[in-house]
C-alpha cells in the first residue's frame, strides 16, 4: 500500500508524449526469475526444449505484429526475425553441449549476442535492448511460465516500468492506461515512438519512478517531463480537468495547419502502409510526409517483386487523391540487416552501408523500387514525391535525383540525417527538389549519442540547440532557393516544438496521425513573428532543457 502520509515528490524526465494525466501507478511485472542451474542428462531433449521456446517466442511476436499497425508492426516483425536467427540457435546448441540446461543456455546465448550488438552501437546497438525482451519471453517459454504482461488493477492507471518492450504495448488500451512513465529510454526510443502513436502522455528517462509504490497517485505532464508523485486527490482532479479541457479544445480544432496570422504550414503524417490510416481523422492533413517502405522488405529471404511493390504503393496513393505522398526509398543496410541483401558484416554499421549507400553494391534494389513507385504513380492522382535516406553529399543527391527522374518521378528530394548534409543544404538543393529532415538520426550523429542510450537521453532531446541550428540552416537554404524543407522525425510530433520549427523556416511537419490536432492547435496560438522569437530563444539556450523551459515560459 502507498504511504498516504509521505510528502509529494517531483520527478523529472523527458516529455515525449504531450498531454496531461493523473491517476494511481501500476508497474509492469518483472520477467520470471531464472532458477538455479540443473544437471543435464538428455542434451538432445534440452536442446529441443530451447528450440521450441525460441519458436514459440517467434510465433507470439509474429502474432502480435499481425495485430499491430504502423511502427509497432515493423518493430515486432523485426523482433520476430531476431528470435528466428539461426545464429541464436547455434549458440544455444553450443551451450547445451557444454552442459547448460535450456533456460541457462538461452540466457547465456542472448547475453553474448547483446554484448556484441551493444558494442557495435548505432541501430544495432538499439537492437540490444530488443534482445532483452526476446530473451525474457524465450526463457519464460522454456520454463513453462507465462510472460508477465500489462498489469490489470481493475481501474485506469499510469503505467510505470524500467522500459517498455514493443510487444508489451500492442495490447495497451488508451482508455485504461492513462500515461506512460519509464526509468530508462530517450526521445527516440520505442516507448517514445509508440506513446506518440497511441496519443498517450509519456515521460521517459525519469529517474526514481520505480521507487514509487503501486497505487500512489501521480500527475504526469508529457510536455515538460514533470511527474508529481504522492499528490493529493484535489491536485489530481485539477490535472484531470485541465486534460479534459485540452482534449475538448483539440477536438474542436479543424482545418489545415496555419499560424494565428495565416502563415500556412503543411501538416502531414508518417505511415508504413495503408493500414496505418484506417479510422484516422485526416482533416487538414495535406498528405503523407514519410511513407516508410521497409514493411514490404521485412522478414523475407528475397526482395519483393515489382508487381507486389506497385500494388502496395498504389494502395497508399489512392488514399490521397488530391494530396502529396512522399515515399522514402528502402532505409536498410548493414545496420538494419535484411537477409536478402547479403551485405557483409561491418565493424561499425551505424557509420557503414545503410540507406542510399546500399545502392552502391545493390543498385537493382533501388532501381526496382523506383520503377514500382513510378508505375503506381502513373495510375494515381496523388502528387507522388520520392526521397532517399542517408544522403551525405551533393554528388549522392544528384545521382539519386537523376535515377528518379529517369523513371518519370519528377519531384525527388533527399533526407537530411547527417550533419554533412545539413551543412551543405544549399548545394543539395541545387539538384534536389526538397529536403526532409530526419531528426532522430540527425540528433544521434550530431551529438555523437547512441539513440538507445538512456544515460545520454538528454543529448538526444530534439530541443538541443545544436540540432535546431542545423535544422535552421536547412530551412534557410530552402527559403533562399524557394524549395520546401520539412521535418519528418519525432521532433515534428512535439506541439511545443512546432512553433520553433516554423520560426526556423520549416514549411512541412510530418508526424504520427494522433499528433496532428495538438500540433495544429499550438501553431494556431502563435503568429509567425512569435514563432521566430521562440526559435531565437531556443537557439540561444545552453542546452535542451533550457531551450524547452525558455519556450514554454514564453507562451501557451
Amino acid at each position: 500500500m502507498p504511504d498516504l502520509d509521505a510528502p509529494p515528490r517531483v520527478l523529472h524526465g523527458i516529455g515525449v508524449g504531450p498531454g496531461l494525466a493523473a491517476g494511481p501507478v501500476a508497474r509492469m511485472a518483472s520477467p520470471p526469475a531464472l532458477p538455479d542451474p540443473r544437471p543435464v542428462t538428455d542434451p538432445d531433449g534440452e536442446l529441443a526444449d530451447a528450440v521450441r521456446a525460441l519458436e514459440a517466442t517467434e510465433a507470439d511476436l509474429r502474432a502480435r505484429a499481425d495485430a499491430a499497425t504502423g511502427e509497432a508492426r515493423d518493430i515486432l516483425s523485426a523482433q520476430a526475425m531476431i528470435a528466428a536467427d539461426p545464429t541464436l540457435r547455434e549458440g544455444v546448441a553450443e551451450r547445451v553441449r557444454s552442459g547448460d540446461d535450456a533456460p541457462h543456455a538461452l540466457r547465456t546465448t542472448f547475453d553474448r549476442h547483446r554484448e556484441i550488438l551493444a558494442a557495435l552501437g548505432g541501430y544495432l546497438g538499439e537492437r540490444a535492448a530488443d534482445l532483452d525482451d526476446i530473451a525474457h519471453r524465450a526463457i519464460a517459454a522454456a520454463l513453462g511460465r507465462p510472460m508477465p504482461g500489462l498489469p490489470a488493477p481493475g481501474h485506469p492507471f499510469v503505467l510505470i516500468a524500467d522500459d517498455l518492450a514493443p510487444a508489451d504495448t500492442v495490447g495497451l488500451d488508451p482508455e485504461t492506461v492513462l500515461a506512460l512513465v519509464t526509468e530508462r529510454g530517450g526521445p527516440t526510443s520505442h516507448t517514445a515512438i509508440l506513446a506518440r502513436a497511441l496519443g498517450l502522455p509519456a515521460v521517459v528517462g525519469c529517474a526514481g519512478i520505480l521507487d514509487v509504490p503501486d497505487g500512489t497517485l501521480v500527475t504526469v505532464d508529457g510536455t515538460s517531463g514533470r511527474v508529481g508523485a504522492g499528490v493529493g486527490e484535489e491536485e489530481a482532479a485539477a490535472v484531470r480537468a485541465r486534460a479534459a479541457d485540452e482534449r475538448s479544445r483539440l477536438a474542436a480544432g479543424r482545418g489545415p495547419g496555419r499560424t494565428a496570422d495565416g502563415h500556412s504550414v503543411d501538416l502531414m503524417v508518417n505511415i508504413g502502409s495503408a493500414a496505418d490510416l484506417r479510422g484516422v481523422d485526416l482533416d487538414g492533413v495535406t498528405g503523407v510526409g514519410l511513407f516508410r517502405t521497409e514493411f514490404l522488405f521485412l522478414d523475407r529471404k528475397d526482395a519483393p517483386g515489382l508487381d507486389e511493390q506497385v500494388a502496395a504503393y498504389a494502395e497508399v496513393f489512392s488514399l490521397f487523391p488530391e494530396g502529396t505522398v512522399v515515399v522514402r526509398t528502402l532505409d536498410a543496410g548493414a545496420d538494419k540487416p535484411l537477409p536478402f541483401l547479403g551485405l557483409p558484416e561491418e565493424p561499425n554499421p551505424a557509420l557503414g552501408v545503410r540507406g542510399l549507400r546500399v545502392a552502391r553494391d545493390r543498385p537493382h534494389i533501388l532501381e526496382t523500387q523506383l520503377e514500382a513507385i513510378a508505375r503506381a504513380a502513373e495510375r494515381a492522382t496523388a502528387d507522388v514525391w520520392v526521397m532517399a535516406p542517408m544522403v551525405s553529399t551533393p554528388v549522392e543527391a544528384e545521382d539519386f535525383v537523376a535515377r528518379a527522374r529517369a523513371y518519370g518521378l519528377h519531384t525527388a528530394g533527399v533526407m537530411v540525417e547527417v550533419p554533412a548534409a545539413a551543412l551543405r543544404a544549399e548545394r543539395l538543393l541545387e539538384v534536389a527538389d526538397f529536403l526532409s529532415i530526419g531528426t532522430n538520426d540527425l540528433s544521434q550523429y550530431t551529438l555523437a549519442a547512441d539513440r538507445q542510450s538512456g544515460a545520454l537521453a538528454d543529448l538526444l532531446d530534439p530541443w538541443q540547440p545544436a540540432l535546431l541550428q542545423l535544422i535552421g540552416a536547412c530551412a534557410a537554404a530552402g527559403g533562399r532557393g524557394g524549395r520546401p524543407v520539412g521535418v519528418c522525425g519525432e521532433a515534428a510530433a512535439d506541439p511545443a516544438l512546432a512553433p520553433v520549427l516554423v520560426g526556423l523556416g520549416v514549411t512541412k511537419l510530418s508526424m504520427s496521425p494522433r499528433s496532428v490536432p495538438a500540433v495544429r492547435a499550438r501553431l494556431a496560438a502563435h503568429e509567425r513573428a512569435e514563432c521566430e522569437e521562440l526559435a531565437r530563444l531556443a537557439l540561444d539556450a545552453a542546452d535542451a532543457a533550457a531551450a524547452r523551459a525558455a519556450v514554454l515560459s514564453a507562451g501557451p
